[in-house]
């Protein structure tokens, strides 16, 4: 399959500021995204190689608490995904006033989303491990994890706003350091308050919860000094557009929220794979924690890659020079998929000193070494998934990635019951599914793009229709169609 999007023009003719040759604005975006979302991912592996020495109860516990903080940040999506699109285009116009008001607004539509979040989380806590069909022994832990991470939802609820607004001015460095800061206070917290040194309490798996948190209201600081400081392209410093506006709230919410759903929706498919997981023993979720901890670790560079592309793509549609946008996509898939292939390889041949890191039991390690080997064989497939979706949501489109990718998962959600309910397979075989979905979900979203460019370059596109523009805001292109 193909994996570069039609292209035309100079490449370094990019209408972005600080415009340099194509592969270095997309590095520029990607690694700085890569980075930061890896300094995200480990403050889940650091809490659970931590607590990995308390037991399994203690690695399922917590584990299936962040397969639940993985539901909430799908949410957490709406917000996010539709104000980076909409900065990045403004910032592709050279609109910086619109850049900076639809920055504030996406803050003040983030810290009102935060409110009937963490009243949600406390009430949901305590019976989530009852719904996952968790042990007597695990849903305790669970509740614990999640009463306190959901609790200080505000604190998620902007790292990730304030993080995407940044990424979406072009400025992937800010979240990155900020993410740094939070992963040393993470692992030094974590450590300290699950086992009591110090002369701290010993909390045990709620200790990583109180670190986490912690460590995300120091990041959400950093990022809104970032903002105010305005030393970067968008800035948040002065009185006006603070008000919340329900027009631009229109805009973020019909960008974000099939994203936010699609996220919500797949991490609710992964959440259900897990609860199958669950159901055949102690064990085997253990091991399913450890290949997820694994993959997602694996993700980041298509993560990132993908992130780039957004903000790239969106920035084109600003410019109204989507055929430049077309060419990073390429640039970013190709890129992603060496990437993820060398990821792949590695996982495949050092499946068994991967799963030795978490000191698991015998039966543990095997089933593991089993899924992360299955598991990397979908990851050049996965590499196109995340750019091609990725460049879909710059164009305005986040409705078509929502149906392909949380489709695919479900599918392979529904395949895995049957496998287990009916044909009565062990717990590994339902893996294959991610393999054999993983590349036809590429396919779709790259013909889905190829030809949203190509449409836009004949001039049948939708992106020259422009709205009436909100009542403190100038206009911007309205979404791309399904």
């Amino acid at each position: 399959m193909p994996t570069a999007a039609p292209a035309a023009a100079d490449p370094g003719a990019l209408p972005f500021p600080g415009a340099g040759s194509l592969r270095r604005r997309v590095f520029g975006l990607a690694w700085p995204t890569i980075a930061e979302n890896l300094l995200q991912t480990l403050v889940g592996i650091v809490d659970t190689l931590l607590v990995a020495r308390l037991g399994a109860e203690a690695i399922a516990g917590v584990g299936a608490s962040l397969q639940v903080m993985f539901l909430v940040i799908g949410v957490l999506s709406s917000v996010s995904v539709g104000s980076s699109i909409l900065v990045a285009q403004a910032i592709g116009a050279r609109d910086r006033r619109r850049a900076n008001a639809l920055a504030k607004q996406a803050v003040v539509w983030g810290a009102l989303l935060a409110v009937p979040l963490s009243v949600a989380g406390w009430l949901v806590a305590e019976p989530t491990g009852h719904w996952m069909g968790l042990a007597p022994e695990v849903a305790p832990i669970t509740a614990g994890y999640l009463r306190i991470t959901l609790g200080g939802s505000l604190f998620l609820v902007l790292m990730y706003v304030c993080g995407a607004v940044l990424r979406g001015a072009g400025d992937a460095r800010s979240p990155m350091l900020a993410m740094l800061v939070a992963n040393l206070l993470n692992a030094t917290l974590a450590f300290l308050l699950i086992f009591g040194h110090l002369g701290l309490p010993a909390l045990g798996p709620q200790g990583s919860a109180w670190a986490a948190l912690t460590g995300r209201a120091v990041a959400t600081g950093l990022l809104l000094f970032a903002l105010v400081s305005g030393w970067r392209v968008v800035c948040i410093r002065g009185r006006g557009d603070w008000r919340p506006h329900l027009g631009v709230a229109r805009r973020i919410f019909t960008l974000g929220v099939p994203a936010g759903a699609e996220q919500a929706i797949t991490s609710f498919g992964f959440l259900c794979f897990t609860i199958l997981m669950a159901s055949q023993g102690t064990e085997m979720l253990a091991a399913q924690r450890i290949t997820f901890n694994a993959l997602s670790l694996a993700f980041l560079p298509g993560i990132g890659f993908g992130l780039a592309t957004t903000a790239l793509v969106g920035m084109s549609v600003g410019a109204r020079r989507v055929e430049l946008g077309g060419a990073a996509a390429g640039v970013a898939a190709r890129w992603a998929l060496l990437w993820l292939g060398v990821v792949s390889g590695t996982y495949f041949v050092c499946a068994p000193l991967i799963l030795a890191l978490f000191q698991p039991d015998p039966t543990v390690a095997a089933a593991g070494q089993r899924m992360l080997r299955i598991i990397a064989l979908a990851q050049p497939g996965w590499a196109l998934v995340f750019v091609y979706s990725g460049a879909l949501r710059g164009l305005g489109n986040t409705l078509f990635p929502l149906v392909v990718n949380a489709g695919g998962i479900w599918l392979v959600v529904a395949s895995s019951a049957l496998l287990l309910r009916l044909a009565g397979t062990d717990a590994v075989a339902p893996w294959w599914g991610f393999v054999v979905m993983a590349p036809v979900m590429a396919g779709l979203s790259w013909r889905r793009f190829t030809r949203s460019v190509a449409r836009w370059r004949e001039g049948r596109g939708a992106l020259d229709a422009v709205p009436r523009p909100t009542a403190r805001l100038p206009a911007s292109p309205p979404p791309e169609t399904v």
